[in-house]
């Protein structure tokens, strides 16, 4: 399993995957923004993670191993 990694800017301002493993909101106000979509594309047969301006990131037929390659990626 991947460890949920959770970072801070000098400011104080945390940046993470979200997770219910770690009460977020105990420590402060929420914001949220999606790191990428994960969509299934029909002509390909294989599920793409892309980031928020529509740049292709990784590619499986299998939904699980792009969730898998969100976590590892945004996890470093």
């Amino acid at each position: 399993m991947t460890p949920h990694v959770l970072t801070f800017t000098e400011s104080g301002e945390g940046h993470c995957l979200y997770t219910e493993a770690i009460d977020l909101g105990s420590i402060g106000r929420l914001t949220m923004q999606r790191a990428t979509s994960i969509e299934f594309d029909a002509a390909s047969q294989q599920w793409e993670v892309r980031d928020a301006g529509g740049a292709l990131l990784h590619t499986d037929p299998s939904r699980e191993e792009c969730l898998a390659w969100e976590h590892r990626h945004f996890n470093q």
